[in-house]
């Protein structure tokens, strides 16, 4: 696996494989199983896959958590080689954002949920993937579901900016209690690692709901919210595949969203029914 730290590396490295179908895992880093499963799939859908390791400061308000994400290059370095990436790419900040140009995700999609309590992370989002994506120019590119409305935007940007790219959407990957796996999960301590779970029962209990017959999106609602208390919950929210929010589940093609504090962490899930 090659190591690339630079813009110029990146293009010496694409006019070795020229013609070859390249897949790209970006990532913030803390690399773990799920990004682990993304990494496998491109490695398994294309001649090359290239994985970006990048805190991208734009995607973070003020007072958010910037500076103690963690970090562990060498983790990282390790995990993106066994799970058998062509590349890794680990860019400055000052080679990203030369300048403080930016792209404006969009406001129906961005505004909601995750959008309505961090304003302009999305804009930042777009804004890096955007980026990326001019450098590497991939074929397939691979997101998990567990940033569902992060995934339905960037699906939005390819179409919105002619990107030539397929976006992959992946399964969620859970611990074994269930907890969807997350580079935030380090901050919890032991007794929070339990509370935490509440998220996925909480999907559970509305998945059982509906397999039961019971597709009122309130009543499914109110009986998540007994299962989180006394969790701090931001939202549980009910939509349908482009995040429009509805009355009724209809399976195959609603989603449910949860996010809620576990301590002072801000935890998401969510349920593809």
């Amino acid at each position: 696996m090659q190591i690339l730290r630079n813009i110029a590396e990146v293009k010496d490295f694409l006019i070795l494989n020229q013609g070859k179908e390249i897949g790209f895992v970006p990532t913030m880093g803390a690399l773990h199983a799920g990004h682990e499963s993304l990494i496998k799939k491109s490695v398994q859908d294309n001649e090359v896959s290239i994985v970006s390791v990048f805190v991208n400061p734009t995607q973070f308000l003020a007072g958010e958590d910037l500076e103690k994400y963690p970090r562990d290059e060498a983790h990282d370095i390790e995990v993106a080689k066994a799970a058998g990436a062509t590349a890794i790419f680990l860019p400055k900040v000052s080679q990203m954002y030369p300048s403080d140009i930016s792209i404006k995700a969009p406001s129906a999609l961005a505004s909601i949920l995750e959008g309505a309590t961090r304003p302009g992370h999305f804009d930042g989002v777009c804004t890096v993937l955007a980026k990326f994506f001019n450098i590497i120019r991939p074929m397939r590119a691979y997101f998990g579901k567990k940033d569902t409305q992060q995934l339905i935007i960037v699906q939005n940007l390819v179409k919105s900016l002619f990107f030539d790219i397929e976006i992959v959407p992946c399964d969620i990957i859970r611990a074994g209690d269930g907890l969807a796996l997350s580079s935030r999960n380090s901050y919890l301590d032991e007794s929070e690692l339990i509370e935490a779970c509440k998220l996925y029962r909480a999907l559970v209990k509305a998945k059982a709901l509906v397999s039961a017959g019971t597709f009122s999106s309130d009543v499914i609602k109110a009986e998540m919210a007994k299962v989180l208390n006394p969790l701090k919950i931001d939202y549980i929210e009910i939509c349908d595949r482009e995040l429009n929010s509805i009355n009724q589940i209809q399976t195959d093609k609603s989603i449910i969203l949860i996010a809620a504090y576990v301590g002072k962490t801000r935890l998401i899930d969510n349920l593809w029914l």
